[in-house]
């Protein structure tokens, strides 16, 4: 099962382009891949002849500054961005391959945005306000913000009925948390992914905060400087619970234990989390609506 690109690693893909793209002008565009187009007017080609100014983040999504116009790419499970020092001349084959959008630069170098497997997910939008991109427009606090207090997270879980795992996860609420690095936080804290968020104690919501706030900085500081191609491998092998099912948890030595949903699973340490109690995996329906 691919790991979903969440804020750390969208976060390292900014800065590594803002190293190697940022000042660059865009020679050409090619789009063997149509499906992942999801805007029309501006087209893409008018990124062409345009240098790219900027380099940012809106919760998982990546958007580019092109003079004014951004180019807005959601990775989505299996997509990525793939650098390329040197690009072929020839342009990819349409529909071929998992090659979605190819970036020329001036220079011979750029980058290809990818997906992998059967599931077309990828997303690319060419706007002249990424507030124009219907996900972005819905995204919650970023949780790497100033704004982002105990005092703020206590007020969006206050009453809410559902489980502190979805609520984690949904975008609108906080933008750029995923399922990999909210079961690390769950962890963290030895809290259950099945808690209703709204009975937490001021004391719990407090660990959250800074759980949340740690694990997403540390993965963003551990994966600074780090090619864009390493980045996936660099996020797994630094997971304590997620992804792990049936190895030992690294605090108790238990088995970690998945509960799995349709094309979704969460991992997580019975001891540390749920009292020795496993988890039933019929509970998932509530949790990943």
């Amino acid at each position: 099962m691919g790991a979903v690109p969440e804020l750390p690693e969208v976060e390292s893909l900014v800065a590594f382009l803002h190293e190697h793209a940022v000042g660059r002008v865009v020679a050409r565009v090619d789009v063997p891949g149509i499906h992942v187009l999801k805007t029309y007017a501006p087209p893409i080609t008018a990124l062409a002849g345009l240098e790219i100014s900027g380099a940012t983040r809106h919760g998982k999504f990546l958007d580019l500054d092109v003079s004014g116009l951004h180019l807005v790419t959601h990775l989505a499970r299996a997509g990525w961005l793939h650098w390329r020092p040197s690009l072929p001349a020839a342009p990819p084959k349409m529909g071929k391959g998992p090659i979605g959008v190819r970036v020329h630069l001036d220079d011979g170098s750029g980058f290809d945005l990818t997906e992998a497997g059967t599931q077309k997910r990828l997303a690319v939008y060419v706007v002249n306000d990424p507030a124009e991109v219907p996900g972005v427009a819905r995204l919650g606090i970023d949780p790497l913000s100033e704004a982002f207090t105990a005092e703020v997270l206590a007020g969006l879980l206050a009453g809410v009925r559902a489980q502190v795992k979805g609520v984690l996860t949904d975008q609108t609420v906080i933008a750029g948390l995923g399922n990999a690095y909210s079961d690390e936080v769950l962890w963290e804290v030895r809290m259950s992914p099945f808690k209703p968020a709204g009975n937490l104690t001021p004391d719990e919501v407090t660990s959250l905060h800074t759980a949340i706030r740690s694990t997403l900085r540390t993965a963003v500081e551990r994966s600074a400087g780090t090619a864009a191609g390493e980045l996936k491998a660099e996020k797994k092998s630094h997971l304590f619970v997620h992804g792990r099912t049936g190895l030992p948890c690294p605090r108790c030595g238990d088995e970690v234990r998945e509960v799995s949903f349709a094309t979704k699973s969460l991992q997580y340490c019975a001891t540390c989390q749920t009292d020795g109690k496993p988890l039933a995996d019929r509970r998932m329906s509530r949790l990943l609506k």
